[in-house]
């Protein structure tokens, strides 16, 4: 179906990003966000996305937010469930709200702009 579909229905792609302070590629680098995400839309471009940010420094000792949860890509604003955490993070549970900050459909190159609110216990 991924051929021939507009949405690419069916693709599956793995990511091991560079998580930053913010949206400039110079910006200080946190940690990585690692994961994969599925086209599950035969009619509008929506993914499906299994992401772990993983935080590197040292006060964060490698410790993880996994999101899971439906993304339509092309829609501004976007919200997607934190599932849960290691390390510091254990037993989180909230929600990131995303925003393109840069996209090439040619590349498949984005930036994307995260905002965590999160209720540890």
């Amino acid at each position: 179906m991924t051929n021939k579909s507009p949405t690419l229905f069916g693709a599956v792609i793995m990511i091991d990003d560079p998580l930053t302070e913010g949206p400039d590629l110079e910006s200080p680098l946190v940690g990585r966000a690692q994961g994969f995400y599925g086209s599950v839309g035969l009619k509008s471009m929506a993914l499906l996305m299994d992401m772990n940010l993983v935080f590197m420094s040292p006060k964060y000792n490698c410790s993880t937010l996994s999101i899971l949860g439906r993304n339509p890509v092309l829609k501004t604003y976007r919200e997607l469930p934190i599932v849960g955490g290691t390390g510091v993070f254990q037993l989180v549970s909230g929600i990131a709200t995303a925003k393109t900050y840069f996209l090439n459909l040619t590349t498949g190159d984005a930036v994307v702009e995260y905002n965590l609110i999160a209720g540890h216990y």
